[in-house]
């Protein structure tokens, strides 16, 4: 499955974090959109708030949110929802977005949050759960919302699905989009044994890509992670800059899904202002390569036709 419409230029952003607030607004960035994660923003009013409606003038907004746990059987707390929701209203997003994972339990009739992003097995009863609330959610903001695949530590007993197959039913049954971080397939394929040199963890990542719907990715989450010396286990904690394979499998993620707003997290260690510009710059040259390379094919195609039509 690939999509290669290639009409519109692949618009880049970054995360916003706290430490750039000063530079973003005073500095404005060669920057199609910046992302925040929304739980930030919640509370009525204050200074974060202010400093967000102010980026919001100087550019596009997306919420990415780590805190609603759609894949929840508990449900979505009413409380977050109606935060959410008006905090949509305030900014006007350009993406809304949250992840394939649970977090809310009910404890004595009483919903609790689990304060992590939690994995959820691939089924038909995973599915329904997520699906319900993913409904809900849109049906509430009135608009499509995108779900992220999660990078897991653990694997819940009990998927019939793969996270792909399951990912596309949950497409099918809601007509939500999907985010695609590049990054949580990096760190899964190194943590569940299925790459480890460079070359591997770039197929491992690629494969994930060709068998996901290209026309229902959103976006796209690039990022760095870290090892942690135990069992060659790495850390999604975007602490690096994005790493070698990454890149490379970005370049084949935009060749298959067309130009998708493309996003550079990084949440720790968080370096200076300039060096985050810099690594969008990265994705920037990679658009453009894969821009250019599907022009001259379809100019060629178009020639052959001609020629031959």
């Amino acid at each position: 499955m690939t999509n290669t419409g290639y009409s519109k230029r692949t618009p880049i952003g970054v995360g916003l974090r706290h430490v750039h607030y000063d530079e973003a607004l005073t500095i404005p960035a060669e920057l199609d959109f910046i992302e925040v994660h929304s739980e930030n923003f919640l509370a009525e009013g204050g200074a974060a708030l202010m400093v967000l409606e102010e980026a919001a003038k100087l550019y596009s907004v997306s919420l990415h949110g780590t805190s609603l746990g759609l894949g929840s059987t508990a449900g979505i707390s009413e409380q977050h929802l109606n935060s959410l929701v008006a905090l949509v209203e305030k900014v006007s997003p350009i993406m809304v977005s949250d992840h394939a994972a649970f977090a809310w339990g009910d404890v004595n009739g009483q919903l609790h949050h689990g304060g992590d992003l939690l994995p959820i097995a691939f089924n038909l009863n995973t599915l329904q759960t997520l699906s319900d609330n993913v409904n809900r959610v849109q049906q509430r903001l009135q608009r499509p919302i995108l779900v992220e695949n999660l990078s897991a530590y653990l694997t819940p007993e009990g998927s019939v699905w793969a996270e792909t197959d399951f990912l596309n039913e949950l497409v099918e049954k809601t007509q939500c989009r999907l985010l695609v971080d590049l990054n949580n397939i990096a760190v899964n394929a190194i943590n569940h044994r299925k790459a480890r040199a460079s070359n591997t963890m770039t197929e491992a990542i690629t494969q994930w890509v060709d068998k996901i719907n290209p026309n229902a990715v959103g976006e796209i989450h690039l990022a760095g992670f870290s090892p942690v010396g135990v069992d060659d286990i790495v850390v999604d904690d975007h602490s690096q800059p994005v790493s070698e394979s990454v890149w490379q499998a970005y370049h084949h993620a935009l060749t298959t899904f067309g130009p998708t707003p493309t996003l550079i997290e990084w949440d720790t260690h968080i370096p200076e202002w300039s060096v985050l510009i810099a690594e969008t710059q990265k994705a920037r040259v990679i658009a453009q390569q894969v821009a250019d390379k599907t022009s001259v094919s379809e100019s060629l195609m178009d020639n052959k036709e001609r020629q031959y039509g």
